[in-house]
C-alpha cells in the first residue's frame, strides 16, 4: 500500500485529494494547522469525514512546528509527500503579509527538509497561477518567465518554486510544482468567489464584483484538479530521458512545473449568471474597481499535464457550479447555527 503524506488535509483541496487517494487504496497521513483564517468547523468536519477511513490518520499542528512535522513524517515513513498547506487568499495577503512569510516560506522549507531527510520518492508542492503576475501572453505556459508577481501571496509561491528547484538540484530530490487556476467546488473555502456569491444570492445581500465585472478566470473544478495531482504523483521527474515535448523539466535538476487548469477563459459575469441560474435568483451586484494586486485574466495551457498524465480537466462550468450549490444547500440547510461567518 502506497503511503502518502499530505499537508493541508483539513483544507479544501487537501480534503478532496485525501479522499481520492483513500478511494484508490492508499494509506494517507494528513497534517494541518487548523488555523482560524476561516470557520474552523468546516475544517473539523472535513477531517472527521476522512477519519472514517481506517487508512487515514492526521496530525493537527502548524508547519512551523518543526518537531511536530518531523515526528509525523518519521513515524509514517511516506513514499510520496504532497504539500498543499499554505496561507491562501490573494486579498488577505494585503492585510496580513506576515502570515504568508511564516506559513508559505518557513513552513515549506520545513516540508522540504523533511522530504530530503526521509528520502521521499517524489515531493509534489502547490503553486498558483498568481505567479504569472503581470504576464499578458495567454494562455499561460510553464515555460514562460514568471518574474512579475503582484502580491506577497504570489511572491511566496514563486519563492517556493525557486526553493524547490534548489533542493531538487542539491539533494537529487524529485520535485513537481503544480500551478492551480481558480479552483472551485463542494467543501470550498468561504473566502472564495463561488462561496461568497452563492451565499449572497441566497440571502439577498449584495455581492462585490471587481473591475466592473470585466475579469476572466480559468475555473477548475476541484475533482479535476485532484485527479491531475494524482496523475502527476506517478510521473517522477528525472534526467533528460524523462522529458516530453514542451516540458518545463529543469536541465540541472529532477524538477518540473505543471499547470493544472481547465484551459478555458470564462468571463466573471458569465460565472455569476451560472450561479444565478442554478440558485434561481438574481444577484444584487455591487460593482467595484480592480483591487490592488489582482489581475484581469488567467488562462491555463494544460498541454503539458495531458502529455505527462494523459489527463486534462474537463468539467463544464455549469455542472461544477450545480454541484457546489447542491452541496451548499445541503450543508447549511436548517443549520443556522452552522452558517458561515462573513469572509475575512
Amino acid at each position: 500500500m502506497t503511503r502518502i503524506f499530505v499537508t493541508g488535509t483539513a483544507g479544501f483541496i487537501g480534503f478532496h485529494l485525501a479522499r481520492l487517494l483513500l478511494a484508490e487504496g492508499c494509506s494517507v497521513h494528513g497534517f494541518d494547522g487548523m488555523t482560524d483564517y476561516y470557520d474552523v468547523r468546516l475544517k473539523q468536519r472535513r477531517h472527521a469525514m476522512l477519519r472514517q477511513n481506517q487508512h487515514f490518520a492526521a496530525t493537527e499542528a502548524m508547519l512551523e512546528d518543526t518537531d511536530a512535522l518531523n515526528r509525523a513524517i518519521d513515524d509514517f515513513a511516506p513514499d510520496v509527500i504532497v504539500h498543499l498547506a499554505a496561507q491562501a487568499g490573494v486579498r488577505y495577503s494585503l492585510e496580513n503579509p506576515q502570515a504568508y512569510i511564516s506559513a508559505n516560506i518557513q513552513g515549506t522549507f520545513n516540508v522540504m527538509e523533511a522530504a530530503r531527510r526521509c528520502r521521499a520518492r517524489h515531493l509534489l508542492m502547490a503553486s498558483t497561477s498568481s505567479v504569472y503576475g503581470a504576464n499578458t501572453e495567454m494562455p499561460f505556459a510553464e515555460t514562460q518567465k514568471a518574474d512579475t508577481p503582484l502580491t506577497i501571496y504570489a511572491a511566496t509561491k514563486k519563492a517556493n518554486e525557486a526553493m524547490g528547484h534548489s533542493y531538487a538540484h542539491l539533494h537529487d530530490l524529485p520535485t513537481t510544482m503544480f500551478r492551480f487556476f481558480t479552483v472551485y467546488g463542494p467543501w470550498g473555502r468561504p473566502d472564495m468567489a463561488l462561496f461568497k456569491f452563492t451565499k449572497g444570492i441566497l440571502e439577498g445581500t449584495p455581492i462585490d464584483v471587481y473591475n466592473q465585472g470585466e475579469m476572466w478566470r480559468d475555473f477548475t473544478y476541484v475533482d479535476d484538479l485532484v485527479r491531475g495531482i494524482h496523475g502527476l504523483m506517478g510521473v517522477v521527474p528525472g534526467g533528460p530521458e524523462t522529458a516530453v515535448e514542451g516540458d518545463s523539466l529543469s536541465p540541472v535538476a529532477p524538477f518540473r512545473v505543471v499547470n493544472i487548469g481547465n484551459s478555458e477563459k470564462v468571463r466573471l459575469m458569465d460565472f455569476i449568471e451560472a450561479i444565478e441560474s442554478e440558485v434561481g435568483r438574481d444577484a444584487i451586484r455591487n460593482y467595484m474597481p480592480m483591487q490592488a494586486g489582482d489581475v484581469p485574466a488567467t488562462w491555463a495551457d494544460a498541454t503539458l499535464l495531458q502529455r505527462l498524465t494523459g489527463y486534462r480537466p474537463q468539467t463544464p462550468l455549469r455542472d461544477g457550479v450545480a454541484q457546489f450549490v447542491a452541496w451548499y444547500r445541503d450543508y447549511y440547510d436548517g443549520q443556522q447555527h452552522d452558517a458561515p461567518p462573513p469572509p475575512r
